[in-house]
């Protein structure tokens, strides 16, 4: 399919998928969100992708959302259209992993969309930051939510209620980033580390992903019962079978995925 606002590269088991409207530094437009869904519906529905790395070059992850479309929204414009909910949100729900590369600016809307994929890596250039407030409003894509599970109160507070941008370092230690590359090894490094996602059981990557996500929405007893159920139910897969089979032979796994 072609796509006017993002462009999709196929790269062996990984879908490199970049944000494409540098006119408005990446502005997240509600027909580059609509596009993005359909790339993770196709990745979700190609049993040949295993991984997808999110990013939206070196200059600019993504300034924020397309202010000049939902300036003059009413509260029935958005909630009729059930705004970023209806399209957003997928990336979230994408039960494949989904990596954020994020070179340059992730502000607002950007940072809430590195935020909804399952890990971020960052340039050294990269800046993150939720500068809703100084346009009289709050985020409203997990600005408030998923940044406050990720560093904690003080210091999403600090970032909602000021509108100040934090670099790639602060980010890194605060725990809003996985870990810090060079710019100019960003996409390379971010390939890779999918690469190395892929290579592994597609079922158990899956299974993890679950897992890790429910600790940041259960109690922890909650959350060990869901683990400790889904790792008796890996015992059902075939990979489960061919994995300890390989260890114990000393030899590669032929993982079927299933």
């Amino acid at each position: 399919m072609h796509y006017e606002n993002i462009h999709v590269e196929i790269r062996d088991l990984v879908a490199l998928i970049t944000l494409n409207r540098p006119k408005t530094f990446n502005a997240l437009s509600d027909e580059m969100m609509d596009e993005l869904s359909n790339a993770l519906d196709m990745v979700e529905d190609n049993e040949s992708i295993h991984a997808v790395v999110l990013t939206g070059g070196e200059k600019v992850f993504a300034a924020g959302a397309d202010i000049k479309a939902m300036k003059n929204y009413s509260y029935m414009d958005a909630y009729k259209c059930n705004f970023i909910t209806r399209n957003w949100e997928r990336v979230s729900r994408c039960r494949k992993p989904v990596i954020a590369a994020v070179a340059g600016y992730a502000l607002g809307g950007g940072c809430e969309l590195a935020m909804m994929c399952d890990f971020i890596l960052a340039a050294d250039t990269a800046k993150f930051g939720q500068p809703e407030i100084k346009l009289g409003i709050l985020p409203g894509a997990g600005g408030t939510q998923r940044l406050t599970r990720l560093i904690g109160k003080s210091k999403a507070m600090d970032l909602c209620l000021t509108g100040r941008m934090m670099d790639a370092v602060e980010a890194e230690r605060a725990g809003l980033v996985s870990r810090i590359v060079p710019v100019s090894a960003l996409i390379e490094d971010a390939v890779k580390t999918a690469d190395l996602i892929a290579a592994q059981s597609l079922t158990a990557v899956m299974m993890i992903k679950e897992c890790v996500n429910r600790a940041l929405e259960t109690s922890l007893s909650e959350g060990m019962l869901f683990e400790r159920r889904t790792f008796h139910a890996v015992f059902a897969t075939e990979d489960q079978k061919e994995g300890m089979e390989a260890f114990i032979n000393k030899r590669q796994p032929a993982l079927k995925h299933r």
